[in-house]
């Protein structure tokens, strides 16, 4: 299953107490956190997050002083097993000259499913490649 969905990016200082604070403000607005991704530089980092409500919860981190960004990715599942990466996702897109930016994963609780978050160059050529056989 391959379906386009909504994450938050956030722009935070390095600085002690700013991942709580953002985190804070999400709890208390009742938003939960499916899937997360940080990475930083020296000044700040980047925080990639699937919500339970991408909306509220931009809006959410905005009104608390954070800059966000909102993005459509896609979301594909993979079987859980050696390869499954490699087969499902990674080998299709580049047989496609797709780039991938970046990746994380997540599981759906619920449906214990192995799930991938990709950015790519090209979003649309990306989800009709790994929605083909």
């Amino acid at each position: 299953m391959v379906s386009r969905i909504k994450q938050v990016s956030v722009f935070i200082e390095n600085q002690p107490g700013r991942l709580t604070a953002m985190l804070e403000a999400l709890e208390k607005n009742e938003v939960d956190i499916r899937a997360l991704s940080i990475s930083d530089t020296a000044d700040f980092g980047i925080v990639r997050m699937i919500l339970s409500d991408a909306a509220k919860g931009a809006e959410t981190l905005r009104q608390a002083g954070f800059t966000t960004r909102q993005d459509w990715i896609l979301s594909a599942e993979i079987p859980d097993r050696p390869g499954g990466l490699l087969k499902t996702v990674a080998e299709p897109l580049a047989k496609a000259g797709i780039n991938v930016k970046y990746l994380y994963f997540y599981i759906e609780a619920a449906a214990g499913k192995s799930m991938v978050v990709v950015k790519t160059d090209d979003i649309e050529k990306a989800e009709h490649v790994l929605k083909s056989p």
